[in-house]
C-alpha cells in the first residue's frame, strides 16, 4: 500500500509540473508587454480553462497523497532504538582519567599545582 502511495504521489507531482508549465501566464500576450492589456486583468477572468481545472485537481491530488504519506509515516512508530537490546543500553561506560588543569604535573599519583605557592 506504502509503495502504491508512493508511485502514485511522484507520477501526480510530475503531472502536476507539466500542467503548471503548459498554462500561459496572465499577462502573457504581446500587448501586456508594452502597455496595452486587457480588461480583464483586475477584473473577472472568465470561465476557467481547462489546464486550470486540471490543475485544480491534480494539486488536490498530490496534497491528499502528501498527507497520506505523512499519517503512514508517523503512525509507524518504529524506531531505531527498537532494535538495540537492553543489556547494551545499560552497559557501563568505561572509567575516565581525571583531567588535571593546563600546566599541572602529575608526581608520585598526585597533583602538583601549575604555580608555586605563594611566599
Amino acid at each position: 500500500m506504502h509503495i502504491l502511495l508512493t508511485i502514485l504521489h511522484i507520477a501526480v507531482c510530475l503531472i502536476l509540473i507539466l500542467v503548471v508549465l503548459l498554462q500561459a501566464g496572465k499577462g502573457a500576450n504581446m500587448g501586456a508587454a508594452f502597455g496595452g492589456s486587457s480588461q480583464t486583468v483586475f477584473g473577472s477572468s472568465g470561465a476557467g480553462t481547462f489546464l486550470g481545472k486540471m490543475t485544480t485537481a491534480v494539486a488536490i491530488v498530490f496534497m491528499l497523497t502528501s498527507l497520506t504519506l505523512s499519517y503512514f509515516s508517523i503512525s509507524k512508530g518504529s524506531s531505531i532504538m527498537d532494535s538495540v537490546s537492553q543489556r547494551a543500553v545499560k552497559k557501563a561506560a568505561p572509567a575516565q582519567k581525571p583531567v588535571l588543569p593546563a600546566g599541572a604535573e602529575k608526581a608520585n599519583g598526585k597533583a602538583l599545582p601549575a604555580t608555586p605557592p605563594a611566599r
